[in-house]
């Protein structure tokens, strides 16, 4: 099925995981090249929500996901998992609790996809260890989980675009983190490929912050949404409570509206003239 009934955050079926994370972000300032990108961001990701972050282009989205995996670092704020902020977490530490998945971050095209999916070990392993049986059943169930196993030989450079992104989440899940943290997974994919993928993703039970380009996709496949508008928090909640004509209107500059079926899929609806009058 394409979408998803409403559920409370975590309920996701299937195997016990690994706990997942809360994730708080309170008032988080990070200025690039002179300009003030983030401007107090605060906002939260409950254990086993999959939250999903929207904007217009230019809205501060992946530099909001660059300072939780620390690949920036705040001027002023906290980010903060399970209580803890991540400043004082060593590098292995954080890369056992938090994995993502980038947009062009496939890597070595040679590489296989074996040794891709390998490489989310690396948190785990010390200084010239070898893998040890825990580190391949952990690949193995990766492998299984995003339907990549029988391409485990192959290079990922043969791979198609859906495959590949497979494959990197693949890699993601090999790390066992608590929460995952996404950037356009879905990016150039086609309509089954996105929804598969964020079908997957819902059935880890781990806390997600995924970064979405799509609005249809945001409010059928996410728990809560986070709207940034040049660099602010201007809504968050539950997706009906934030997905409001007025804020489509005057965020996204389009008309429409949010509503929940019988089915319990929750869908935009746009008028028959869909701009927004200026």
């Amino acid at each position: 099925m394409i979408g998803h009934p409403s559920r409370a955050p975590g309920s996701a079926v299937g195997p016990p995981r690994t706990r997942s994370a809360e994730l708080s972000i309170v008032g988080v300032n990070v200025g690039l090249g002179g300009a003030q990108v983030l401007d107090a961001v605060t906002l939260q990701a409950p254990p086993g929500a999959v939250v999903g972050v929207i904007g217009p282009n230019g809205s501060g989205k992946t530099t909001l996901l660059r300072t939780i995996y620390r690949s920036l670092r705040p001027d002023r704020g906290m980010v903060l998992i399970d209580g803890s902020d991540i400043t004082g977490m060593s590098v292995r530490g954080a890369a056992r609790t938090t994995a993502s998945v980038l947009q062009n971050g496939a890597g070595s095209p040679e590489l296989t996809v074996a040794e891709m999916v390998g490489l989310g070990r690396n948190p785990h392993h010390a200084l010239f260890s070898r893998d040890t049986p825990a580190d391949h059943e952990a690949v193995e169930k990766a492998m299984a989980r995003t339907g990549v196993t029988a391409y485990a030989d192959r290079a990922i450079g043969s791979l198609s675009g859906g495959e590949r992104q497979r494959v990197l989440l693949a890699r993601a899940l090999a790390q066992q983190p608590r929460l995952l943290v996404l950037d356009e997974l879905t990016n150039h994919l086609d309509v089954r490929a996105r929804f598969e993928l964020l079908d997957l993703v819902r059935s880890t039970g781990i806390t997600t912050l995924a970064v979405l380009h799509e609005l249809d996709l945001a409010v059928r496949c996410c728990d809560r949404l986070v709207v940034l508008d040049r660099g602010t928090v201007v809504a968050a909640g539950a997706v009906l409570e934030v997905m409001t004509p007025e804020l489509l209107r005057t965020v996204f500059g389009v008309n429409a509206r949010a509503g929940q079926h019988d089915d319990g899929i929750v869908r935009l609806h746009y008028a028959a003239q869909p701009l927004a009058a200026e």
